[in-house]
């Protein structure tokens, strides 16, 4: 049945229009990756920050500025990529490295919850500027960088495999 969805998904006119466009597809996958690269870009500084790097600049203009920058990504990357899907779904749906792309972007997102709980939690707006963080937003960090990273790697790898 699934196989069937996904058959239909490829076969609808929009999708098979964007599949042969000499133009269209290109700018889909630019924006896909301009929506990446707007997410991990603003990921990476802000997870080096909650591990304790640049400690003389305040976390919360660090958090405010790039919290919406990785939303605004990841909403491009979403939109491009749901249209990338559609034009090879039968094909990405089976791919394992595909699969695991999502599980990181899911764990990614969960963490991204977790973290922010714990930052509310142990109100870091009142904390020093040298102040360590907590040891648990610190591990999510990590997990953060793992997963966004780990996602980025099998979304490039997918296009040798």
């Amino acid at each position: 049945m699934m196989e069937s969805l996904l058959t239909a998904l490829e076969q609808l006119p929009a999708v098979a229009a964007l599949r042969q466009s000499t133009w269209i597809y290109p700018l889909v996958n630019t924006g896909h990756i301009l929506g990446v690269a707007l997410l991990v870009g603003a990921i990476v500084p802000l997870d080096i920050r909650l591990l304790g790097g640049w400690r003389r600049f305040p976390l919360m203009p660090f958090l405010h500025v790039l919290r919406r920058v990785a939303a605004a990504g990841l909403a491009l990357a979403v939109v491009c990529g749901l249209l990338l899907f559609a034009a090879r779904a039968s094909e990405y749906a089976a791919a394992s490295l595909f699969q695991l792309k999502l599980g990181l972007i899911g764990l990614g997102g969960a963490n991204v919850a977790v973290v922010q709980r714990l930052l509310a939690r142990h109100a870091v707006a009142d904390l020093p500027l040298e102040a360590t963080l907590p040891v648990g937003i610190r591990l999510g960090a990590v997990l953060s960088l793992l997963a966004w990273l780990g996602a980025l790697l099998c979304g490039r790898l997918l296009g040798y495999f």
